[in-house]
């Protein structure tokens, strides 16, 4: 695929995200489904009926039969990676944006290289002596 595209990289993501297991997302969905109905209580109103409802189906259905559930699983998890695919560069390009970018003009305004990558004619080599020179070079022989 790499060489298609002229790039020595390959961009392809072999990785593929399973969606969850049936019952475990029935038992979810009865969890919320009892906080939506029951949570009206907190304020003095009275329960959602319809949410309870939803609550004992979602439950009946991943005690009993989770495999019916397998449908509005797959949706569910298509939807998840649907809003990942949207989300996920967004929430990026914002931090990047809002924290890298600023960073780097306000460091080029005050001059800083910190990766010294500026064209020096006059040295003979960049390479940076540390001193202390560092760990003795033994000691790297068995690093694992």
């Amino acid at each position: 695929m790499a060489e298609k595209q002229g790039i020595h990289e390959d961009l392809h993501r072999g990785h593929e995200v399973a969606a969850g297991s049936e019952r475990t997302f029935g038992l979810v969905f009865a969890a919320v489904f009892a906080l939506i109905g029951l949570w009206p209580l907190t304020g003095g109103a009275p329960v959602r009926p319809w949410a309870l409802g939803l609550t004992a189906v979602f439950m009946l259905f991943a005690l009993v039969r989770p495999v019916a559930l397998r449908p509005l699983n797959l949706l569910w998890h298509r939807f998840g990676m649907l809003l990942n695919s949207i989300v996920s560069p967004l929430v990026m390009g914002v931090l990047f944006f809002l924290t890298v970018t600023p960073m780097a003009l306000i460091m080029r305004i005050a001059g800083k290289d910190p990766l010294r990558l500026r064209f020096d004619r006059q040295a003979k080599s960049y390479w940076i002596e540390r001193h202390p020179p560092g760990p003795d070079p033994d000691s790297m022989k068995n690093q694992f």
